[in-house]
This record gives structure tokens, sequence and C-alpha cells, in this order.
């Protein structure tokens, strides 16, 4: 393990909140703030604005290819997070692959349980396409609870009738929240962040008594079919690694043009890192290749979509 990967897991270790009595939501959201903020890199320029009814941030780079933009759904357990938040992360990999981004302040449980994130995903992916952006210059991305939500808004989108992005990106998705992955447990002693219990307890706040295994709760058991090319990227120490896994799987089973990337010795959305990570830098980089490989192609998900409606 690198120094740098070590001064970044310590810095994970020391802002993990593994207390036995939990915090608020509000003191979850404002620990998180300062634990994981990073401003947008220099030359990214930033304007509030709203997306399907929703506060939203606009990121763009100071050199823009193209007519490609690029739609985020921040992590944070579907409790804690927000644009601002993952601006950094989101400028970077916006600067990285030369797209207009916007990432959007979707409603946050316990005050907002399932499906309310699912609907503003939604929301803010239909009111994209309706003020003329092609779906082919649309990707998106999301890391953790928002790599499942980003998910969860292409098959809410699917089954809504709306054509599919060109591609979809998500670092360390939480894609099973009946947390039925054999990592949740075998790498709770190798993960610097969460052990299942904390886990569970995002998702006690997210769906209640609600049905777990719900494909817009839990895409790992969707029917993935006739979704964009999907990149998954994940670390090995985590306990979401099975999620990432089975995620890549179902979406290989259903015909899905997908990439796994499991980064060895790296903790969840290491890419967080980007600047101080050697790993991190380079999985932005490939990331922001798999967008720019993808933008204004046709995939076979879209033409079947576009036939049947």
């Amino acid at each position: 393990m690198s120094r740098q990967q070590r001064d970044a897991l310590d810095a994970m270790f020391r802002s993990s909140p593994r207390s036995e009595t939990r915090p608020t939501p509000e003191k979850q959201r404002n620990g998180f703030a300062g634990a994981v903020t990073r401003p947008a890199p220099e030359g990214v320029i930033t304007r509030r604005t709203v997306l399907g009814g929703r506060p939203a941030l606009e990121l763009e780079p100071a050199e823009v290819s193209g007519r490609g933009r690029l739609l985020y759904l921040h992590g944070g357990g579907y409790v804690v997070g927000s644009p601002d938040t993952h601006a950094g992360l989101v400028g970077e990999l916006a600067r990285r692959a030369g797209l207009r981004a916007i990432s959007v302040d979707y409603r946050l449980a316990p005050e907002h349980p399932f499906p309310a994130a699912v609907d503003d995903g939604l929301a803010a992916y239909r009111e994209l396409l309706a003020a003329g952006t092609d779906a082919r210059d649309l990707v998106m991305a999301g890391d953790s609870a928002g790599g499942g939500l980003s998910i969860a808004t292409l098959l809410a989108a699917r089954e809504a009738g709306l054509p599919q992005p060109a591609a979809v990106v998500v670092f360390s998705p939480w894609v099973d929240l009946t947390l039925a992955g054999g990592s949740i447990r075998s790498k709770e002693g190798a993960d610097p962040i969460f052990t299942e219990a904390d886990v569970r307890a995002y998702a006690d706040l997210y769906v209640g008594g609600g049905d777990r295994a719900h494909p817009l709760a839990s895409p790992v058991f969707a029917d993935l079919t006739e979704l964009p090319p999907l990149l998954v990227q994940v670390g090995a120490n985590e306990v979401l690694l099975d999620d990432a896994v089975r995620l890549a799987g179902r979406a290989g089973a259903d015909d899905i043009e997908v990439t796994l990337e499991v980064g060895p010795g790296l903790p969840h959305v290491f890419q967080h890192h980007y600047g101080h990570l050697d790993e991190a830098d380079a999985a932005l980089d490939r990331a922001a290749r798999f967008f720019t490989a993808h933008l204004g192609a046709r995939h076979p998900g879209a033409d079947r979509l576009e036939r049947a409606h």
C-alpha cells in the first residue's frame, strides 16, 4: 500500500462515525459535510439552479467539448450529502471529461423516505430531456447511495418511456438494501468507514418497514434490460464490494455492456481522494474516457425503446 493510500485511509478512520449512540440526521449531515467536502476545482464555475423542482448545482469546466451533459446524484446513504459536499468530485469528473455537469439536491431521509429520492432523480432527468437535451448527449453518474439512485432513476425513466442516456458510471454503488451481499460481513474488518450496522441504519431511515428488495430501492434485483453502457468502480476494502460485483453481473446477464473495476486495497468511493491518491486520479480518468467514448453513440437499448414507443 502506498503512502498516499495510508494517508487517505487514516483520514477516513478519523472521520468515521462509529459511536454506539447514533447522532441525529442533522448532526450526521454536518459531520459528513465537514469530513468530505471539497470545493470545485480551479477553473470550474459553479452556479445555483433548480432542476426537477429541486435545488441543484451547475458545474462548468473552462474547457467544454461538445454538447455533452453530466447528471450527477451524490452519495450519503440517502440521509446525508449534498451537491456542495460533492462539488470537488463532480467538478473534477466534469473537468476531466470536458462536460457541463449538474448535481441534484434530492430529498433526504428520514424526512423524505423512499421513493422520494427516486422521484426527484426522475424529475431531474425528465426536465433535462424536456429542455432539449438529447439523450445521446447525456450521461449519468453517482457514488454510493447516489450510484444506486442513478440506476433506479434510469429504471424509472425506462418505465416512463423516456430514452436512456449515453452511459452511466457508478462509484461504490449501494444497490442492495437487504444487505444480502457476503462482503457486508466478510469485509467489515477491512472497511475503514462502515460496519454492517452503519449500513443497516441508513437502510432503516430510508426504507423503514417498506420492501427493501423493491427494484427501485435495491436495483441489484431489477431487470436491467435496455439500460445504457455501465462502468462500475469499487474498492476491494469495502463492505459494499459485493453490491458492485453483483450489479455488474446482473447487467451482464441482462445483455448490458458493463465494465467492472475493483481497486485492490482501496476504500469506499476512493475517487474522493483525487489529487492525493494516484488510484483515484486514474479511476476518474477512466470514467471520463468511458463517457467520451459513448457520448453521441446509439446503444441497442435506446433503439429498442424508441421502437416500442
